[in-house]
């Protein structure tokens, strides 16, 4: 997560956005996803209202995910809830859910969600510093980890299922033609979203 999050500061930074910028997103919407697209519409110059529009539509994912988690993986105190649903991510529910226990669940799901908090903004803010230095991320392949990551983790679940990947490709190809139309920075990434209906 740490090498993660060094993209994401890099990218941010050397796309013209200040270090605060991925430095308070990183702890205050803690989803490297949403946050990077994000950063990426912004810094093409897209609409920051279309940007957060596309990060709340990612991050929609953790409603299912908030369902999937029995009662009491999180905690049973209200404190224990709120900052859970708050450091909730892809991670800390996939090892909460892969435990057989309630109480290894809950020491999974916080185990992880406690490590990512620690580990995403401090890479982030590495990133952001090396992004402030450093001014061509891509020739040491920094602006490459982060969609090369996410590829690596999502390849085999399209490896498996045909209808996931007629939906990433139909994704990408709606992405592509959105920009090879002009159409603003972002917009294309939003529509790219509407392929969500033939993984369903």
């Amino acid at each position: 997560m740490y090498v993660f999050g060094v993209s994401y500061g890099a990218v941010a930074v050397t796309g013209g956005l200040p270090l605060w910028v991925p430095a308070v997103l990183s702890v205050l919407v803690m989803a490297g996803s949403s946050e990077l697209l994000f950063v990426g519409i912004v810094a093409a110059g897209g609409n920051p209202l279309a940007a957060a529009l596309a990060g709340v539509l990612v991050n929609a994912r953790h409603v299912p995910y908030g369902l999937a988690l029995p009662a009491g993986a999180i905690g049973n105190s209200r404190i224990q809830r709120v900052l859970g649903t708050h450091l909730m991510n892809d991670e800390s529910v996939v090892f909460a859910l892969a435990q057989s226990g309630r109480d290894k669940q809950h020491a999974a799901f916080w185990a992880c969600a406690t490590g990512v908090f620690v580990t995403w903004p401090a890479g982030a803010v590495t990133g952001a510093l090396l992004g402030g230095v450093v001014h061509n991320t891509a020739a040491f392949g920094l602006d490459a980890v982060f969609p090369a990551m996410i590829l690596a983790l999502v390849f085999p679940a399209l490896r498996e299922s045909r209808r996931l990947s007629g939906a990433a490709v139909a994704g990408a190809v709606i992405a592509l033609a959105g920009t090879a139309c002009g159409l603003p920075a972002g917009l294309p990434v939003l529509l790219a979203l509407a392929a969500l209906v033939l993984a369903w």
